[in-house]
């Protein structure tokens, strides 16, 4: 290895540039920022103001902040449904008036005071929704209309009325306590908004009303077309943004036993900067309450932490219309652009060096050397089928195939003619076996593992296993499960390719070629799956060994094939028993003499082995060519190979003319003849086989006779 190979080496399997990628396709990444926002904030003001974390200082702030938080929550509803509500400010003013107006005015108790501020906010949200979901007017223009109706109408009723609620002399502990108590160090308005938050995040998360909501916000029209009621559900949204500001209009009537020109004035202005700071996006349908909290956090300690600073009101105003161009600014662009940013981080190739092969040219010395033997195979199916990337027989001599259209097709013996479509899975099965009682399990591409019974009724045993503590990327989802075998004992044992890409996006894991492969077992006792391996570049086919004490697994970016030992001394581990081949391996079957048929989806090219030396030069091919002109593993030639228990090859077949079958994903040897089977094929080959056992079998094999 060069010195110019050792650095790249270092600086692209040691930088863990993959991570940066990993993180920006996250849901919560659009967290991350409003999350560093808020940390930051709170650590620069709770350094510059003296008490800042007092708790006499945070129980009163507190207040303030749980009657902000639930106007905000309301009217975060309301821009997840695609809207926006300007009248909050006065919805929640008004709101407040009417508690203090009912309290202290008519003397009534202090619940009919908490019902007039909910009426009072829910007929204005009322109002706006039948106008702008109904009558299908401007949100905008809507409710600029109703804030300045609402202000106006608040300002004469303060005005005509104030002298008499300072004058009144109604009392109660209940609505003192609302006001100025707590529950167990928490303040009232806090505690209400922390119960109003689980109560919107499961709504949203968990109900059918919340995806609707987001679903409308997302697309309307989509969402008409789906069936939802969109006008109800807008109506709604303005209905909940009025009962939070009603609700939050009667805590700060409790706290303030008063309304005074000041109240709720801009509060719509920073309503709007906290849900859009916290992330929650104008354009609708992306957002969520943690999000609205976050902002109101934001919001809330700056705006105070500025006046108890010693700066003015113009000041506030221009620091929160400075967060907020900024927050609209990389909502929009990000919203635009994340998938191109994703795009240019998401592919980190690293450095991996293939070792010296053999040659695989026809007429050469060397073991792997190819010829035209399955050149002229019958074939089965032809024409009829898309993409048989496994085959499998039966007891009955049937033979099983599945197509990319999620099909699991039979065909009938003794000729194979005639077929029959035998279960339908809803994803692409790849590998294939039958258990002791008839059944086939099958890996089915970014789904799992799944068992089809005898009669074709289809069931899942397994889509996840347990997640690494140590992995960025959701390892726990089965992305790529690709082939399987059965052990004696009835364990499945079973490859997931990558835990980066799903089974479509192969091309994109050869490219960048990092270890992500693994082995992996189900345990149909306890419905368990384990992860046993790890870090291998693309793991594919699984065979059990003929004594069932070992399992052979292909590694396929790596051309090599190891032993993964399940009794003896080496229990547990794994060791390579082929290296370095010129073909990549895919499935590992049993042949009759006791050794192994393996297929080769493709062959090893001098310059694919030079690209892998340069992750630099893979780079950025994947950034500045589309993919259609990338330079990728040669699946266009390839063949079938046997070994044996010791790893040497003792046969070769390939097919030089390119014809009938230039790719070979799997084979499987059956009663003298060897089927052979490939994913971008129309067909399934038929191969008679001299010197094999005529009445060899694989189910007599694993299972042994008839019962």
């Amino acid at each position: 290895m060069t010195f110019r190979e050792r650095l790249q080496a270092w600086r692209y399997n040691t930088i863990p540039d993959h991570v940066i990628g990993e993180i920006l396709s996250k849901r919560w990444a659009d967290n991350a920022i409003p999350f560093l926002a808020l940390v930051a904030v709170i650590a620069v003001f709770g350094t510059a103001i003296p008490g800042f974390f007092s708790p006499f200082s945070l129980l009163e702030s507190t207040r303030q902040l749980g009657e902000f938080a639930i106007v905000v929550m309301g009217l975060t509803v309301v821009m997840l449904a695609g809207g926006i509500d300007l009248s909050v400010g006065s919805m929640f003013a008004l709101s407040a008036f009417s508690a203090v107006a009912a309290f202290f005015i008519f003397h009534q108790p202090v619940g009919v005071a908490f019902l007039a501020a909910l009426a009072t906010g829910g007929l204005f949200g009322a109002a706006n929704g039948y106008l702008i979901g109904y009558m299908r007017l401007r949100a905008f223009l809507t409710t600029l209309v109703t804030l300045v109706i609402g202000r106006a109408i608040y300002d004469i009723l303060v005005v005509n009325y104030g002298s008499v609620i300072q004058t009144s002399t109604a009392s109660s502990d209940l609505w003192d306590f609302i006001g100025d108590g707590d529950i167990r160090g928490v303040s009232v308005p806090v505690a209400t908004a922390a119960v109003l938050a689980v109560m919107f995040h499961v709504a949203l998360t968990r109900s059918r009303p919340g995806w609707h909501i987001l679903a409308v916000g997302g697309s309307r029209r989509s969402a008409h077309n789906s069936g939802i009621r969109v006008r109800q559900t807008v109506f709604m949204s303005y209905v909940i943004s009025g009962l939070c500001a009603g609700l939050a209009g009667f805590l700060i009537a409790c706290r303030l036993s008063g309304a005074g020109p000041g109240t709720g004035l801009n509060q719509e202005i920073l309503a709007i900067t906290a849900a859009v700071v916290g992330g929650n996006s104008l354009g609708g349908g992306r957002g969520s309450i943690a999000k609205a909290l976050m902002g109101a956090i934001i919001v809330l300690v700056m705006n105070n932490g500025l006046i108890r600073l010693g700066y003015g009101t113009g000041t506030n105003q221009m620091v929160l219309g400075i967060m907020l161009a900024v927050a609209v600014i990389l909502d929009i662009r990000w919203l635009k652009n994340r998938h191109k940013v994703l795009n240019e981080v998401y592919v980190a190739p690293v450095y991996h060096r293939m070792g010296e092969t053999l040659s695989a040219e026809p007429g050469s010395a060397s073991p792997y050397a190819l010829n035209n033997r399955i050149a002229n195979t019958e074939y089965i199916g032809l024409g009829e089928l898309e993409g048989p990337e496994d085959v499998v027989l039966d007891r009955h001599d049937n033979l099983y195939c599945g197509t990319r259209h999620g099909e699991i097709v039979r065909f009938f013996a003794p000729d194979y003619r005639r077929s029959e479509v035998f279960a339908h899975t809803g994803g692409f099965p790849l590998g294939l076996a039958i258990d002791r009682d008839g059944n086939i399990i099958s890996c089915i591409g970014a789904m799992g593992l799944y068992s089809i019974s005898p009669q074709g009724e289809v069931k899942q045993l397994s889509a996840e296993t347990r997640r690494s503590l140590t992995s960025i990327v959701d390892d726990a989802r089965l992305r790529d499960p690709n082939d399987l075998d059965i052990a004696p004992d009835g364990k499945i044992y079973f490859t997931d390719s990558t835990t980066r890409y799903d089974a479509h996006e192969w091309v994109i894991d050869s490219i960048e070629s990092r270890a992500t492969g693994r082995l992996l077992v189900y345990d149909p006792k306890t419905g368990e799956t384990k992860t046993l391996l790890d870090n291998y570049r693309y793991t594919n086919g699984v065979c059990m060994a003929h004594d069932g004490k070992s399992l052979f697994f292909a590694e396929s970016w790596a051309c090599r094939v190891h032993r993964y030992w399940l009794e003896g001394p080496k229990a547990g581990t794994a060791e390579c028993v082929i290296r370095d081949m010129p073909g990549y391996p895919d499935n590992i079957n049993r042949a009759s003499d006791g050794s192994y048929w393996m297929a080769w989806l493709g062959m090893r090219t001098p310059s694919f082995d030079l690209a892998l030396r340069n992750p630099g030069f893979r780079k950025r091919m994947s950034r500045r060519l589309p993919q259609d002109e990338w330079l990728f593993p040669n699946i266009n030639t390839g063949g079938v190979v046997k070994f044996n228990e010791q790893g040497e090859i003792v046969e070769t077949l390939g097919d030089m003319t390119g014809v009938s079958h230039p790719m070979v994903t799997s084979m499987r040897e059956h009663k003298g003849y060897l089927y052979v089977g490939g994913i971008l094929n129309n067909r399934i080959g038929r191969l008679k086989l001299e010197k094999a056992d005529p009445n060899w079998t694989g189910p007599t094999s694993y299972w042994g006779a008839k019962p």
